[in-house]
């Protein structure tokens, strides 16, 4: 879910046992951040993701995070300019996922009751949960 006045969307925290209660993301620039908030310091800590290399920023409200969140990855940015970096990280479209038997064998009768192969099956699955956040 989104919020319109922030600009923030909420979704789950995937670290399981993470120290986060949730995760947001935010877009600043065309650029993806994960939103948390670190009760250890009562803020919220941002860190873009999808980077050829680590840019985070932290405040203690939205406004000022998509503040601190600017200048973050301005200075990212110019240092990549600087070194001859690709600011973005390349994906292949290629990763190896692990699953307990059951599930490896739910997924493949899922797959084929859906005239699939696995792979597009996961892939599609994959994309709808990405998409939903």
């Amino acid at each position: 879910m989104k919020s319109e006045r922030s600009g923030v969307s909420k979704r789950a925290d995937a670290r399981s046992g993470g120290r986060y209660a949730g995760t947001n993301t935010m877009s600043i620039n065309g650029y993806q951040a994960v939103i948390a908030f670190d009760p250890d310091i009562q803020m919220f800590r941002g860190e873009f993701v999808g980077l050829n290399g680590g840019a985070d920023f932290y405040a203690k409200d939205v406004d000022g995070l998509r503040r601190e969140g600017e200048i973050s990855l301005k200075v990212f940015l110019e240092a990549c300019a600087e070194d001859g970096v690709e600011p973005r990280k390349q994906f292949s479209g290629k990763f190896s996922l692990r699953v307990d038997p059951a599930t490896h064998e739910a997924a493949t009768i899922a797959a084929a009751a859906q005239g699939q192969s696995l792979n597009q099956w996961a892939t599609e699955a994959i994309r709808q949960a990405a998409l939903a956040g």
